[in-house]
This record gives structure tokens, sequence and C-alpha cells, in this order.
């Protein structure tokens, strides 16, 4: 049973943030993701972040890191290998599949790289924001540009 959020009384005093509702909604989803291969999401600076999934027995030509439209996608495909049918295992704890796992960057979030060490796959990822989304401080001059800018107009 899936429930809907009413966040109508939240655009009276956010403005702009209507985008929100959307990505908590698609969030919320029943959307079954599988848990393999199991992740890390670590926050390295106030901008800066890093992804590190636990990708035992692929190698690095079996990965494709995908990065479009604010999502990121991490692809593992086993190359097909005649001699695993061949082998029988008595337990088999190591997962030998192929995995998809999708994750939603927020705005201004850029892929920097990426690197696998000791079986472990990881992703740095890192917010850069534009120069003119920086806050910047006004300064009170006293008389209104506009208006100065209308007497020079008709001179």
């Amino acid at each position: 049973m899936r429930t809907t959020t009413d966040f109508s009384p939240l655009y009276r005093s956010f403005i702009g943030f209507d985008h929100l509702a959307g990505l908590i909604d698609k969030a919320s989803r029943a959307d079954k993701q599988s848990s393999y291969p199991p992740y890390n999401v670590e926050l390295l600076a106030e901008d800066q972040y890093r992804i590190t999934m636990a990708i035992a027995g692929f190698a690095e030509q079996e990965l494709d890191i995908e990065s479009k439209q604010d999502t990121l996608i991490v692809t593992g495909t086993k190359a097909g290998n005649d001699n695993h049918k061949e082998r029988r295992f008595l337990h088999q704890g190591i997962a030998d599949r192929n995995f998809e796992r999708k994750f939603q960057l927020g705005e201004h979030v850029k892929v920097i790289g990426a690197f696998i060490e000791h079986g472990l796959l990881s992703i740095d990822l890192e917010r850069e924001i534009p120069e003119a989304l920086k806050p910047r401080k006004i300064a009170i001059n006293g008389k209104s540009l506009l208006q100065q800018n209308k007497v020079i107009d008709k001179s």
C-alpha cells in the first residue's frame, strides 16, 4: 500500500522547491532494486562524496559507469566463462551475477573519477555550484539603479 503526501502547504513558504516533491515521490516508490552489490556513501568534505561498492570477482573491463541526467548508473556484466560450469561448489557465498545499481544525484553533483582497490569500486563525486548560483552581497547604494538607467536613456 502506497500513500502519497500532500506538499501544497509547503509551497506557500518554500518558493522553487516544488521539484522536491517529485524527488521524494520517486524515492518512496516501491521499485525493487536489488541489494547487490553492497555499497557505502561517504561524505568526504562539505561538497565531496564517495560511493564505495563491494564488487569482488569483477574485472575492470566488466564494469561500466555512466552519468546521465542526474543519475549515476553502475553496471557489472560478467563475461561468459565456460570453466565456471565445470566448477562444483560445496558452498557459494560470493555472488557471481550481473548487476545494475542506480543512484540519484543532486543538482550540480558531478562524477570526478573512479578506481578499484582490494575488490572495492570507489566513485568520487563533487558538488560544483556555478558562480551565478553562489551567494553574493548586495550593496545598499541609497538610490535606485533602475531610476539612474532611465535618466541616462532619456539623454
